[in-house]
């Protein structure tokens, strides 16, 4: 293991990277092993998945630490759930695809997620004010009530509005 530096240095780039933006340290990750250290496409993803766990524990660690962010648990829970059976469901899939189509279909994915970030720029605020307030966009999809009578969608109180009139 002469470059482990280089592995260090990938994991730094990795964690800061998926810490920073909150998304999963593969899209740099299983690229990077694949292109420069040369490994197989299904080992880059094992080894992604296993290097994973500990970088963003670490990073959800900070996250939760912080006391402007607000990381709601029974989310990460339910997520979390779901998760284990997914990764379960796409390491079974994973095992029997090709490892040239897995890395197109990876490349593929890539390259939409890009293009729709790109060209789509409210989508990354309309998830901010979801994020932010949940109730909201509950209240966007079904109307409410308030003071028994039908409010529409868009003049919904939010979370944190006051309901009370000046002075």
């Amino acid at each position: 293991m002469d470059l482990w530096w280089a592995y260090v240095l990938v994991g730094l780039v990795c964690g800061t990277f998926s810490a920073t933006f909150g998304v999963g340290s593969g899209i740099i990750l299983v690229p990077a092993l694949v292109l420069i250290f040369s490994f197989p496409q299904k080992g880059a993803q094992g080894i992604c998945l296993a290097a994973m766990v500990p970088m963003a524990l670490a990073g959800a660690l900070r996250y939760k630490l912080n006391p402007r962010i607000e990381v709601d648990m029974l989310a990460v829970g339910l997520i979390s759930v779901g998760g284990v059976v997914g990764a379960m469901v796409g390491a079974s899939l994973a095992s029997w695809a090709p490892g040239a189509v897995l890395r197109k279909l990876f490349a593929i994915i890539m390259i939409v997620a890009a293009t729709r970030m790109l060209l789509t720029p409210q989508s990354a605020k309309r998830l901010q004010n979801v994020q932010a307030h949940p109730q909201a966009a509950v209240e966007q999809v079904v109307p409410s009530q308030v003071n028994g009578q039908e409010v529409p969608p868009d003049s919904a109180p939010r979370k944190g509005d006051s309901h009370e009139g000046p002075g």
